[in-house]
């Protein structure tokens, strides 16, 4: 049985497309462009702008997800689950993403 990749990405690109420096400066999901792009751990990131992809350049541990992007309830449990944009949470700094709105406030 293959390990799963150390970043959800799918189609290679991590956490869908969207931008992991705007969930801490938008406080929301923003998508990334591919103008906007760089490889990071095995996986191409995308970023809103120069600026999102060159503070994503300086600190990416700061500011890529926890658990490589997969569902952070799931790793409590010891299983692996993908993620969706909307259910995100910014939490001491730290960014978490989860399969579900639902399955966040489970895990929150």
């Amino acid at each position: 049985m293959a390990a799963e990749p150390e970043v959800y990405a799918p189609n290679v690109v991590a956490m869908g497309g969207y931008d992991p420096v705007a969930y801490f400066t938008d406080g929301r999901p923003v998508m990334g462009k591919a103008a906007h792009a760089l490889r990071w751990r095995g996986a191409l990131w995308y970023f809103a702008s120069a600026e999102a992809m060159e503070s994503f350049e300086m600190n990416p541990a700061g500011y890529a997800p926890q658990y490589g992007g997969y569902c952070a309830y799931a790793m409590s449990k010891g299983a692996i689950a993908p993620t969706v944009p909307e259910a995100f949470t910014v939490h001491d700094g730290r960014l978490y993403m989860n399969f579900t709105t639902e399955v966040r406030t489970i895990w929150s």
